[in-house]
């Protein structure tokens, strides 16, 4: 394996790889910190180790203490998004192959950005605070010192202390449960992660929480409020479950349990190992679900199992395969003609992507240099739908989807429990289809890879889906006024959730309806009143774009009641550009802005163009 480079992080990842994390956490509420204590097994990998560095940021370190004796540390500088180096001295030198246990006494801070600390009144239940954690991809570092890269997989053991009334859950098995000796308000919940798995799958969620049984290995978890219909919800996980089974072989994790957190959580759903992390933005989404889930199942092979060995120009691995699984799932569960549909979505918010970078932005490439880029800043679809763009171009060239899914199938149990690059990934293709070389040396390698912009072939997709919306989309772009009554409610009656939400994505890609038509449209099929959020978040951008005032604050309030980025970033941005509003934009933001997790913030500022 050639030295790992890795420029997210500082960490000494070619000197010494962490085996095993110990982790002791009491979680303070009131001061918004976790006091905390780790111990790394590290595995030495060369000769005469004297020192190591590890991935901190806004950390504050007590003690650290090597083997058991005191070791003398420093923080280096503080780099804008990565932190700062922590270089620990070894009271001792090491050769390659043994092992060393660094133990470290620290703090969080009350701002590390892998922790949102809710306040009683922005959780659902009112009562009591509320934490949660999301790390990836280099957010690890602001609430564990460690070696902050996928590159590096370990197992974990954790005991948090937490106040009694409050439940812990994090990303590993339970391992019971006791008062808390030294504080009897408080209990101490354990954990156990036996399976090696990189830092930005570390999870902690701290909250009034109950559950209900979903399956024979999975529960659902979330606030009393939400929890019944999130069990109802979710009743489909353990037949999605062995579906992926069948496809990529066994689930290796034991338990899969889902946790439906409060509406700040940023993304749709974090595939933290035993405990998926999903919006509550699904739960009126019907079949929006299922997508979110059928993504996070597949990563518990594509992305947990087998991992990407850095995040530069090789997180396509983790998304573009964990997208074709899913999509494999859709098509096994219901039709390929579903699966087809699926593909002609992802094409457009590929589109989307290369339209907001601009279509000779590097961050559009498959594979882009994310040399003193940060991570969150780079994150996009591209990955998801260029690299699943890519794999059914060759599941195409190669004979079809069960012959594909077989590679994809072998590849997963080659790479399992370990990590992988992009080149090792193409030489495993060349190997497996090595009667079809010359199928494979005609693909335009550089073009998919290198190369900014859309990908360089577009899928056939089969259109059977897709037709009633575009039919629908070009009546309304059509139309004169005189038109109007030819629409009913039976045009969107006859289309299922997500031809209802590929309707709107193709209003969205045309030019601004005439503010007329939107009225019309409302008046029409009351669009006004649908809960799944996919198509409501489409809708207030298509009414915004037209300029239609009454939409302002509802596409406002759908910015702030929830803060998954997917829907906030664009619906403020749409209400930001119709510059009537775009200093009630900015005024709004700023009025919730304590209410929105860090890294939404922080990319919101930027979308409005604040400063600070």
């Amino acid at each position: 394996m050639t030295p790992v480079l890795d420029p997210s992080s500082f960490s000494s990842v070619s000197k010494c790889a962490t085996k095993h994390l110990n982790l002791i956490y009491h979680v303070e509420f009131d001061r918004r910190v976790l006091k905390g204590k780790v111990a790394l097994t590290v595995e030495v990998l060369e000769d005469k180790l004297s020192s190591l560095t590890l991935d901190s940021k806004d950390l504050k370190i007590f003690k650290v203490s090597a083997n058991g004796q005191a070791a003398q540390f420093a923080l280096g500088t503080k780099h804008k998004f990565k932190g700062s180096p922590l270089e620990i001295t070894l009271p001792f030198e090491l050769s390659r192959g043994q092992h060393v246990i660094v133990e470290i006494e620290y703090e969080t801070s009350p701002s590390a950005t892998a922790l949102q600390w809710l306040t009683p009144t922005q959780t659902a239940g009112k009562k009591h605070p509320y934490l949660f954690s999301q790390c990836q991809a280099t957010h690890c570092r602001t609430m564990i010192p460690c070696q902050d890269s996928p590159s590096v997989k370990h197992t974990y053991y954790a005991q948090v202390s937490v106040p009694r009334e409050l439940v812990a859950l994090m990303s590993a098995l339970h391992d019971g449960q006791e008062p808390d000796p030294s504080d009897s308000s408080r209990v101490i919940y354990r954990f156990r992660q036996p399976v090696p798995m990189p830092s930005y799958l570390i999870a902690i969620v701290v909250g009034a929480l109950e559950s209900r049984e979903i399956g024979p290995r999975s529960r659902v978890w979330s606030e009393k409020e939400y929890v019944d219909e999130a069990a109802f919800e979710f009743s489909e996980t353990e037949t999605m479950l062995k579906t992926a089974e069948s496809l990529a072989g066994p689930y290796v994790w034991g338990q899969y349990d889902v946790l439906v957190l409060p509406p700040s959580f940023p993304y749709g759903g974090m595939e933290n190992p035993c405990l998926t992390f999903v919006t509550p933005t699904v739960l009126a989404g019907d079949r929006s679900l299922a997508g979110v889930i059928a993504h996070e199942i597949s990563h518990s092979w594509t992305g947990n199992l087998v991992t990407n060995r850095t995040w530069e120009g090789i997180f396509w691995l983790n998304e573009g395969h964990t997208v074709y699984i899913e999509r494999m799932i859709a098509r096994c569960m219901e039709s390929e003609q579903l699966r087809q549909f699926k593909g002609i979505g992802g094409w457009k918010e590929l589109q989307e992507s290369v339209k907001q970078f601009g279509a000779n932005n590097v961050l559009t490439n498959l594979v882009p240099n994310l040399h003193e880029v940060d991570t969150d800043e780079a994150f996009s679809s591209v990955p998801y739908e260029k690299g699943f763009a890519l794999l059914y171009h060759l599941e195409e060239l190669l004979g079809g989807p069960e012959v594909f899914m077989g590679f994809v199938k072998s590849y997963i149990q080659l790479f399992a429990y370990g990590t992988v690059t992009t080149e090792e990934w193409k030489n495993y293709l060349f190997t497996y289809f090595k009667d079809k070389v010359d199928i494979l040396n005609k693909v335009d390698w550089n073009a998919w890879m290198h190369t900014p912009g859309m990908a360089p072939v577009k899928p056939q997709y089969d259109t059977t889906m897709a037709d009633a919306c575009t039919a629908l989309c070009q009546r309304w772009v059509k139309a004169k006024e005189e038109d109007f009554a030819s629409f009913t409610e039976a045009d969107v009656k006859k289309l299922n959730s997500p031809q209802l939400i590929e309707f709107m994505a193709l209003l969205l890609q045309e030019e601004p309806l005439p503010l007329s038509h939107v009225k019309k449209m409302q008046e029409v099929y009351q669009l006004n009143s649908v809960k799944n959020a996919e198509v409501r978040f489409r809708w207030l951008r298509i009414c915004v774009k037209a300029h239609w005032e009454e939409a302002v604050p509802l596409a406002l309030k759908m910015a702030t009641e929830q803060g998954r980025m997917k829907f906030t970033r664009p619906l403020f941005k749409e209400v930001y550009n119709f510059s009537k509003y775009s200093d009630e934009a900015v005024k709004t933001f700023k009025e919730n802005r304590g209410a929105l997790h860090p890294v939404t913030a922080m990319m919101v500022v930027k979308d409005l163009k604040i400063n600070g």
